[in-house]
């Protein structure tokens, strides 16, 4: 047997009165008496009567939900950016909705269809690895309705962006590599076509431009910086004659592949070869030694995020622009560089 969900029509025919005075005392219109009210929340409450949201958000165009897509939400960053997103919408009446890209073009486009359809009141997202065409972004902001971009995003589509500095980010890491006396830098990062690894790969290059290090092509690797990646990569990189003194790795995931291997090989960190990983993973501080890497600010995304997208729903009409908030990252330096 299929069951049948319960409608404003049944309870409506359990009390013998109007539906529309049901729709009323469901949202405590004050013309609805407050013995009705009692009445048709009870009958609700034991019908199972379960309100139909996308109705309501057609009927009001205001659905009081927010759309989120993520690459991923096995990552502590990510899952730290939608704690505190979620905190601050909460506190001003919204839920979130969940999605993930799993760095899959096809799968994002599916994940807006799905948050439009549902009538969002708008969209946060960090954008997948394969993403390239923005085409799917910009039916989001022709809808009228707020899209948010954190971590990863393009300044083409003209919408606020939360951030950190990537390009200073990687000219800190490749400093504190110099620092420790390291001159052959080796870097695993992810692919040029995503606006944050191409800045992070344009300060890796510039700051050995700086120090007067090598830029040998064989040294810069781009990858999906998985952890399968990650061993992959760096597996190549110790097959070199002229093995790298040191790798930075545009990841943690893919930091901790390459620092499996090390391991497996009875390499030592950082003595014959210094690691730094991208992320702050809750793991980086774990393994032995510690890897050194990259604080986000992954609190403050997502606090950001939230209060931006609240700050355009409190207006009746809004034109994006290009408005970006850039956090200076940390790094946290560890065991894994630490030479001096």
């Amino acid at each position: 047997m299929v069951k049948k969900k319960t409608t404003i029509k049944d309870i409506a025919n359990v009390l013998n009165i109007s539906a529309a005075a049901v729709s009323k005392a469901l949202h405590d219109d004050s013309r609805i008496s407050d013995k009705t009210k009692k009445a048709v929340k009870q009958v609700a409450k034991n019908l199972n009567y379960q309100p139909n949201h996308l109705a309501s958000a057609l009927r009001s165009g205001k659905s009081n939900l927010v759309g989120v897509i993520v690459p991923r939400t096995n990552s502590n960053f990510f899952s730290s950016v939608i704690q505190n997103m979620e905190e601050v919408l909460n506190k001003a009446g919204y839920n979130i909705i969940i999605t993930q890209s799993n760095e899959s073009y096809k799968k994002e486009c599916d994940n807006i269809d799905t948050l439009l359809f549902t009538q969002v009141d708008g969209i946060i997202a960090s954008m997948a690895n394969e993403t390239v065409d923005l085409s799917y972004y910009e039916k989001v902001k022709s809808k009228g309705i707020p899209l948010i971009l954190f971590d990863r995003g393009e300044n083409d589509l003209n919408v606020d962006y939360i951030g950190i500095n990537d390009y200073n980010s990687s000219h800190m890491i490749v400093e504190h590599l110099v620092k420790q006396g390291c001159k052959r830098i080796a870097h695993i990062g992810g692919f040029k076509r995503t606006r944050i690894f191409n800045n992070r790969i344009r300060g890796y290059v510039d700051a050995l431009e700086k120090y007067n290090l090598p830029q040998d092509p064989e040294l810069l690797i781009e990858s999906s910086l998985t952890t399968e990646d990650g061993r992959e990569k760096m597996i190549e990189l110790l097959a070199l004659k002229n093995r790298p003194d040191a790798v930075y790795v545009a990841g943690d995931y893919a930091a901790l592949g390459a620092f499996q291997v090390l391991n497996e090989q009875n390499i030592r960190m950082p003595e014959d070869i210094a690691l730094v990983g991208f992320g702050n993973e809750a793991f980086t501080a774990m393994v032995s030694p510690t890897i050194t890497s990259i604080e986000q600010h992954s609190s403050e995304i997502g606090q950001q995020a939230a209060k931006t997208f609240l700050k355009h729903v409190k207006k009746e009409s809004f034109t994006q622009t290009l408005n970006k908030i850039i956090l200076n990252a940390e790094l946290i330096i560890r065991d894994s560089s630490k030479k001096q």
